[in-house]
């Protein structure tokens, strides 16, 4: 997969997330357990139902070429 093809808001939600996963396996924290699922209900799917229903069909971005749309589109 080309660098070009991962939207730029996953990277966003990966960088976190990795360091999150490292400390869970060092030091088990319940906290930090329901803190790391959080963030990858919210990175992921979460952010695949805003692009998917509300954002990305209203942009006009689309139009010129935007990989975000070509993820999330059922072409």
């Amino acid at each position: 997969m080309d660098r070009k093809e991962i939207p730029p808001d996953f990277m966003v939600t990966l960088i976190p997330l990795v360091p999150g996963i490292v400390l869970f396996i060092i030091d088990y924290d319940i906290f930090l357990l329901f803190a790391v699922i959080g963030l990858v209900i919210l990175g992921f799917p979460g952010n695949a139902l805003v692009r998917g229903k509300l954002a990305c069909k209203s942009c006009k971005q689309g139009e010129i070429g935007c990989p975000a749309l070509d993820a999330f589109s059922k072409k």
